[in-house]
C-alpha cells in the first residue's frame, strides 16, 4: 500500500542540490557550490549505484567536505589571483579631489567631493592655518567619522608643463 520511501531519495538529493545552488547565488563564496557538487555526485550518484540511504549520506558528506576543504581554496586562489580588491565606501574617498563650497573658518567648512557628495570638512594638521576660499581645490586626506579631512590641492608649479 505504501511505496518504499528510500526509492524516492533521488528527489531529496535534487532538492538539496537546487537549494545549495540558490544559496551559492546569494553568497558567491563557492562553499555551497561545493556542497551541491558533493550532493549531486556523492548522494545522487550512489543512489544510482543502489547504495543504501545511510551510505549515500556518508558519501555526499565526505565528498562535500573534500571539495570544501581541498578544492575550494585552490579554485578561489585561481579566481582571485593577482586581483586587488577595489576600494569601496569610505576607503574610496581618500585621495579624491574636492572643492570648497564656502570659505573655511578656523580650519572647518564644507567640501563638495568629485563624486558629488557634500561633506563637512576640516583641514589637516599640516594646513590648519591655510586660507581656503570658496571654490578652492582640495584633496581628501582621510575620513574621520562624518568629517572629511582635506588639504589644499598642490598648485602646478610654473615651468613644469610640456615645454622643454
Amino acid at each position: 500500500m505504501f511505496p518504499d520511501l528510500f526509492s524516492y531519495t533521488w528527489v531529496l538529493w535534487l532538492v538539496i542540490v537546487v537549494a545549495a545552488i540558490v544559496l551559492e547565488l546569494l553568497t558567491l563564496n563557492l562553499v555551497f557550490m561545493m556542497i551541491a557538487a558533493g550532493s549531486l555526485v556523492g548522494g545522487l550518484g550512489t543512489w544510482l549505484l543502489g547504495w543504501s540511504a545511510p551510505l549515500q549520506v556518508v558519501a555526499a558528506a565526505a565528498l562535500s567536505a573534500v571539495l570544501v576543504f581541498l578544492v575550494r581554496p585552490l579554485l578561489y586562489r585561481v579566481l582571485v589571483h593577482g586581483k586587488e580588491r577595489p576600494l569601496t565606501n569610505v576607503d574610496a574617498l581618500s585621495g579624491m579631489s574636492a572643492r570648497a563650497t564656502a570659505s573655511f573658518v578656523q580650519g572647518t567648512g564644507f567640501a563638495r567631493l568629485a563624486n558629488g557628495e557634500t561633506w563637512t570638512a576640516r583641514l589637516d594638521d599640516a594646513h590648519e592655518h591655510a586660507e581656503v576660499g570658496t571654490g578652492a581645490r582640495l584633496t581628501v586626506v582621510a575620513i574621520e567619522g562624518a568629517t572629511a579631512v582635506v588639504a589644499p590641492a598642490a598648485a602646478p608649479t610654473p615651468g613644469t608643463g610640456d615645454t622643454p
